[in-house]
C-alpha cells in the first residue's frame, strides 16, 4: 500500500518522471506546430482558450491550449496567452531595432544626409525596424527603384560633410553587378554597403514568415514571382509582401546580414552635421 502522505509521484524513480513542458507565451508571428494534426503555422491570435495559426498558403486554424498541445522548434510547450504589454517583467524599453527607447521623444528636423535603399520594400522594411531610431536621430529613407544611375544619383546629391549620404545595395557580392556600380562611388562622404540577399524579402527570417527555408528560383525567372509560385501563394508580389511585412516585429526576425549594414549606414549619415557629433 501507498501511504496517503505521499503524492503519486513521489516513489516514482528519478529516470521515470517526466520532465516538466515549459509555457511559452504565444506571442504574434510565433511558428508552432499542433501535435495531433501537424499542422504547422504562426500565431495570429490568441485568447483565453484557444490559439489561430495562419499556415504558409494563408489557411486559419484554431486550436485549444492544451498542454503540451504544440511542438516549438521540436521542442513540446503549452502555449499560453501572450500577458498585457503593461504585465511584461519590468525593464528599459526598446524599439523593434532593440535600441533603448526614448520616451516621448519628438522626431527632429530631418538632417540633410539621407539613406538611399534600392526599393520600395527595402524602404518599408527598413521603416518598419529602425524607423523609431531614424525619427529620433532625423534621418530619411528613400528608395532609388534600383541602383543602375547610382553614380549620377551621388552626383546629383552632392554629398558633404554636412550632408552624409548612405546607400543600402541588394546582393552585394563579390562579381556582382551591383559590386561593380558601388566601386565606382569613390566619395569619402558617401558609404555604400549590401546584403548578401537576391531580394530583400529573404533577409526576412524564413521561421518569421512560417516557412522552412526561402525557395531556390530558376535563374532566368523574376524571383519574387518564382517564390509565390514556389510557396503556392497568389502570384501577387504586393499582396505577398505585406503578408511578409506583417510578420516582422522586431530585428529578432531579421537575418544578421542585414541588421550590421542598416546599423552601419545610420552611424555613418548621423556623424557630423547638425545634431551629430563631429567627424
Amino acid at each position: 500500500m501507498r501511504s496517503r502522505q505521499y503524492g503519486p509521484d513521489d516513489l516514482t524513480p528519478p529516470w521515470r518522471r517526466r520532465a516538466p513542458v515549459p509555457e511559452l507565451p504565444a506571442d504574434p508571428g510565433l511558428v508552432v506546430e499542433e501535435v495531433s494534426t501537424g499542422f504547422c503555422g504562426a500565431v495570429i491570435r490568441c485568447d483565453k482558450t484557444a490559439v489561430t495559426l495562419e499556415d504558409r498558403f494563408g489557411s486559419h486554424r484554431d486550436f485549444p491550449l492544451l498542454p503540451a498541445g504544440f511542438l516549438h522548434e521540436g521542442q513540446a510547450v503549452t502555449l499560453v496567452r501572450p500577458r498585457p504589454r503593461a504585465a511584461r517583467a519590468a525593464g528599459p524599453a526598446r524599439t523593434a531595432s532593440g535600441s533603448l527607447a526614448v520616451p516621448g521623444a519628438r522626431a527632429r528636423v530631418a538632417r540633410a544626409g539621407r539613406i538611399y535603399v534600392e526599393g520600395r520594400h527595402d524602404a518599408e522594411l527598413v521603416e518598419k525596424v529602425w524607423g523609431d531610431d531614424l525619427r529620433v536621430e532625423g534621418v530619411v529613407v528613400e528608395y532609388l527603384a534600383g541602383i543602375d544611375d547610382l553614380p549620377a544619383v551621388v552626383r546629383a546629391f552632392g554629398p558633404s560633410p554636412e550632408a552624409r549620404l548612405g546607400v543600402l545595395v541588394d546582393h552585394l557580392v563579390p562579381g556582382s553587378k551591383e559590386s561593380r556600380i558601388a566601386a565606382d562611388i569613390e566619395n569619402p562622404h558617401v558609404l555604400v554597403v549590401g546584403h548578401p540577399f537576391i531580394d530583400i524579402w529573404a533577409a526576412v527570417k524564413p521561421s518569421s514568415v512560417g516557412i522552412p527555408a526561402w525557395p531556390e528560383v530558376p535563374r532566368g525567372q523574376d524571383w519574387k514571382t518564382g517564390v509565390c509560385r514556389a510557396l503556392g501563394w497568389p502570384e501577387h508580389t504586393g499582396a505577398a509582401w505585406q503578408r511578409i511585412l506583417g510578420r516582422v516585429h522586431s530585428f529578432r526576425d531579421l537575418d544578421p546580414g542585414l541588421l550590421g549594414p542598416v546599423e552601419h549606414l545610420i552611424d555613418h549619415v548621423t556623424v557630423g552635421g547638425p545634431g551629430g557629433p563631429a567627424a
